[in-house]
């Protein structure tokens, strides 16, 4: 037997095993490394990563996203392109608090101080540690390339230095300021929550549903009814508002109502909305609260839910503190930062909010001032970290206006690329709406935000360590951090008065921490190259990421590509863009890919409760790291992802079909002795027409696939990949099975080549198992798929490509007239009459793949052509004569045209203007498609009978060879039963060819085969 020069492979992939055997190979080989020193001192290709939170482990969504970055780098890389691979972690903020409170057993701002803030910062850090190294690991097994170890961490004194920075110059430009005003609040967090922070934190739920009698003072028996879904607000109410516009009437027992609302009411008297401003009513809790409460008039009252009279209270919603600052109303604001009543209000002091709900609801009740209470099913915000719904309170907040920069920012974007284009519109809707940046947060272990106001009335914002150390007061020595509780105890002397003035308790919203990174971790106007000078503060002994110089920054930025999920639109895209444009006035990327959501395989969002979530590491383990990427790197990036274990085993079958033509390929050379050689990788010699098919057709898949990763659609790759691996395998190697029995050498070099191409395509994708096929493939060559660089080919031949998609074009309407005739492929018939298409020297083909005697061209006469109107196009085309051309088509009152048209009733219809329907006639089997008809002669004889019993037999043959695990080369005898002496008598000799039988016998009853 023939030593064997491939390594023979399994009939199946066993993906995970693979996997973890590649992952043992590049770290041993230092894979990663060598492709880096390959590419240094190429182009650059600038790709910055968005921070992954660093809070838990790998999650199943994240892996979509970390995929497409780590396949087009790959592909970059591939095309030689020098890259940073710097990896990003999110480090700070409530993400990292929740989780560590959650750990602590803490529940309350207060229990967190009690617990001490040094030791609550040192546990934060502590779980930041943990996650980074199970992200690294998740990462790592996803099949993810980056620099490991050299990443960037948001809570770093460097990154927070450089977020000092931009505050300062934006304190410069007199675009900071302290807001007052009503602002959504997580009472169980403790702080304010910003605009965009609220995107994508509406859910479903239902709240009481309150419907209020207000006593009017100056008209006894009369009442104003408004209507609150949140009970809480009412001993804060001061106003109640209505449509000036609108007109309003009272019942029969003194309520007034918006008339708009009760069509079908009777009411006692009538007047516009204009007239009830200014009456004045005994609020719903004068007993606790001693304010004035009236009517104020207000455009925006909705007349779609509740009664047309709004419940007004200014210290508990932004709309109503706005209406407050109009009408000069008393701000009354009912809870503290917990959520919780002051004492001031008396039996309600302590109560949370929704503690609260139904005190109040039985107090109104006690009262007799209560007409309905209910629940309402509405949309409403939580915290998106803690999921507590959100209350509005009163706050003071440190804000960025963006008067000066919205036009900025939408020029900037207006530079940007976006794929798909309709987030660039979404971001550019965005900006248009947004408010001023609210980017103060009451927590802990956050940005320090470096506001220092002093009594005198002048706020020093430092800019930097340094200017921190050369204005201290005291306190630097203990300064481990720039963070709290350290940096909270380091006063600095006002630059204006000279007092001693402490910084403001507040820490910085967490993007203002992301949203630096483009300047932060390139070293914008930095002077001098600093190593591992981003591992500062908390990332000291994390990572060993230098702090380049200013030449760097210029070298690298902006980013050429970034990509996120489309929620990222309004918060690391806006962010960065943001202080992009604060900064250079330039957007800090040139190109941004976004993708929708992952669901479950239903369609259901992916929730643990329902138990429809997939941890990261069972799909590891069930499905393997490559068929998740071909998953992900298939989905449309418009369109939701349906990510489950049923579409895996769709895409486990979809990459057996190129396995096994490998397979294919390592058996036959193996069994001929063939070794090719990298250094004559394409094709030479006498080739054959249908190799110099594939070859072109190759040359057209990387030219195609280049395309579609050049506009960062890896779904366009795949689609060509998936087309060409259907010509590969269900064209190329079928029609060529019988030049492999025989060792042609020319087959084995053009699929050789095919396949090794393929491999280098597809290595982005899936580098696990075309790096595993590579090494068996290519044996002289470089050791690894991603050092072998981008495939170089010639401009595909067209013209060739097409010649034999006409021919595919036929074989496949052959075959679906087959199909409906009912008689086997195996089963020989007499001939197929083709019209519409030219097949010249192909015919044999045609004949062999449909298994008929003759192929025949010209006119389709068995067929009955049915014609009927493709009405969302001819409607609008033809009015009134549709009807006409409907009845002229259905008569057979047509002229067929070239090209699929049809001239009726006067007019030329195009091919897509008409639903053409070919059936056969008896004895006949049509098909059409495409202006191509085709006729099966359904005619059977003795002769054609016995042929076909004796394909049957040599299937049935070959299928017990490979049952019993007989080799390929493995000859056999042959016995056949009694029953087919006339078979083998007259194909005996054909039968022993296609199934390596040296001897054929006939015998007894049963088929028998044994090695020869």
């Amino acid at each position: 037997m023939r030593e064997q020069i491939f390594q023979p492979l399994p009939d199946k992939p066993d993906h995970p095993g693979l996997e973890r055997e590649m992952l043992a190979r590049w770290e041993e080989e230092g894979a990663f490394a060598k492709l880096r020193e390959q590419n240094r001192g190429g182009p650059t290709f600038s790709f910055i990563d968005g921070p992954v939170t660093a809070n838990k482990e790998l999650g199943i969504h994240t892996t979509w996203g970390r995929t497409l970055k780590d396949l087009f780098q790959r592909y970059k890389a591939l095309r030689g392109f020098d890259q940073r691979y710097q990896n990003g972690f999110d480090c700070q903020g409530l993400w990292i608090e929740v989780g560590v409170e959650r750990e602590l057993g803490l529940n309350s701002k207060r229990e967190i101080e009690d617990y001490g803030l040094e030791n609550f910062a040192r546990k934060c850090r502590e779980a930041v540690v943990k996650y980074t190294e199970l992200l690294w690991a998740g990462s790592k097994r996803l099949g993810q390339w980056m620099d490991w170890g050299n990443d960037y961490f948001t809570f770093s004194d460097t990154n927070i230095e450089y977020v000092w920075r931009m505050l300062k110059v934006v304190h410069e430009r007199d675009w900071l300021y302290l807001g007052h005003r009503a602002t959504e609040w997580c009472p169980r967090c403790g702080t304010s929550i910003s605009q965009h922070e609220l995107i994508g934190s509406y859910v479903d739920r239902a709240d009481p549903s309150l419907y209020v009698r207000l006593p009017l003072l100056e008209r006894p028996g009369e009442f104003l009814v408004v209507w609150t879904t949140t009970p809480w607000t009412l001993p804060a109410n001061v106003a109640a508002a209505v449509n000036p516009e609108a007109e309003y009437g009272r019942r029969a027992n003194g309520e007034w109502v918006a008339a708009g609302r009760y069509p079908d009411e009777r009411f006692e008297e009538k007047r516009p909305g204009a007239e009830l401003v200014g009456w004045a009513y005994r609020g719903p809790f004068d007993d606790i609260t001693q304010v004035e409460h009236r009517v104020i008039p207000w455009d925006e009252v909705s007349l779609d839910e509740g009664t047309g009279i709004v419940h007004i209270a200014p210290g508990c919603g932004t709309e109503d503190f706005e209406l407050a600052q109009v009408h000069g109303l008393e701000i009354v604001q009912p809870v503290d930062e917990s959520g919780r009543f002051y004492d001031s209000f008396g039996w309600l002091h302590g109560l949370s909010t929704t503690e609260a709900a139904e005190q109040i609801i039985g107090n109104l009740e006690e009262k007799g001032v209560l007409v309905e209470a209910g629940l309402h099913e509405h949309r409403y915000p939580e915290c998106w970290r803690c999921h507590t719904p959100l209350i509005f309170r009163i706050a003071d907040d440190w804000f960025i206006s963006v008067r000066v920069l919205r036009q900025q920012m939408l020029d900037a974007n207006a530079t940007v690329e976006w794929t798909p284009e309709y987030m660039g519109k979404r971001m550019d809707d965005w900006l248009r709406n947004m408010g001023d940046w609210n980017i103060s947060r009451r927590r802990y272990y956050g940005l320090p935000l470096p506001f220092y106001p002093c009594a005198c009335g002048h706020l020093t914002v430092i800019g930097s360590r340094a200017e921190l150390e050369e204005r201290a007061v005291a306190g630097l020595d203990q300064l481990e951090e720039l963070r709290r509780p350290w940096i909270d105890r380091v006063p600095v002397r006002c630059a204006e008065c000279g007092e001693p003035v402490e910084r403001i308790k507040e820490v910085g919203d967490v993007w203002l921490d992301a949203g630096i990174v483009p300047f932060s971790t390139l070293g914008w106007q930095n002077d001098e190259w600093v190593p591992e000078g981003y591992g500062t503060g908390a990332a000291k002994g994390l990572t060993t990421a230098d702090l380049p110089d200013h030449a760097y920054w210029e070298t690298w930025f902006p980013a050429d590509w970034v990509s996120e999920m489309r929620e990222q639109i309004r918060l690391w895209f806006y962010s960065q863009l943001f202080m992009s444009v604060v900064l250079t006035e330039d957007a800090p990327f040139r190109r941004v890919l976004g993708y929708e959501k992952m669901l479950d395989e239903t369609g259901r969002e992916m929730h643990g409760s329902w138990g429809n979530t997939i941890e990261a590491t069972d799909a590891f383990e069930r499905m393997g790291a490559d068929v998740m990427r071909w998953q992900f790197a298939a989905q449309p990036p418009d369109r939701n992802l349906l990510f489950g274990f049923g579409p895996a085993d769709e895409v486990k079958r979809r990459l057996l079909t190129f396995w096994n033509s490998v397979k294919f390929f390592v058996d036959y050379a193996n069994a001929a002795g063939f070794e090719p050689s990298w250094e004559r990788l394409q094709p030479e010699g006498e080739l054959t027409t249908l190799d110099r098919w594939l070859v072109e057709r190759t040359h057209a898949f990387v030219a195609d696939a280049t395309r579609g990763y050049e506009r960062w659609l890896s779904p366009e790759v795949m689609r060509e990949f998936e087309a060409y691996l259907d010509d590969l395998s269900n064209w190329y190697i079928r029609r060529s099975r019988r030049r492999f029995w025989g060792d042609d050498e020319a087959a084995l070099r053009t699929l050789w080549y095919a396949l090794v191409q393929s491999l280098r395509v597809l290595a982005p994708i899936l580098p696990f198992v075309t790096d595993h096929l590579w090494r068996v493939l290519v044996l002289d060559g470089p050791e690894s798929v991603h050092l072998a660089g981008w495939p170089e080919v010639a401009e595909p031949d067209r013209s060739v490509l097409d010649e034999i998609a006409a021919v595919r074009r036929v074989v496949e309407l052959g075959r679906q007239a087959r199909s409906t005739s009912g008689i086997k492929l195996r089963q020989p018939l007499r001939r197929l009459v083709v019209e519409g298409a030219g097949l010249d020297g192909h015919l044999e083909e045609v004949a062999d793949e449909l298994r008929v005697k003759a192929v025949e061209l010209g006119p389709v006469e068995a067929v009955e052509l049915r014609v009927k109107p493709n009405l969302p196009k001819l409607g609008p085309k033809l009015g009134k004569e549709l009807g006409a051309v409907r009845e002229a088509l259905t008569a057979g009152e047509f002229e067929e045209l070239p090209d699929g048209r049809f001239r009726v009733a006067g007019h030329e219809l195009e091919a897509d203007e008409v639903l053409v329907e070919r059936g056969g006639r008896e004895g006949w089997a049509v098909a059409s498609g495409d202006g191509v008809t085709v006729a099966l002669d359904l005619g059977l004889d003795d002769e054609l009978v016995l042929e076909g019993e004796a394909y049957e037999l040599i299937h049935r043959v070959n299928s017990l060879r490979k049952e019993r695990g007989f080799e390929l080369t493995d000859r056999i005898v042959l016995t056949v039963p009694e029953a087919d002496r006339e078979l083998t008598g007259r194909h005996g000799d054909w039968i022993k060819r296609e199934v390596l039988a040296t001897e054929l016998e006939i015998a007894g009853e049963e088929l028998k085969l044994e090695k020869s």
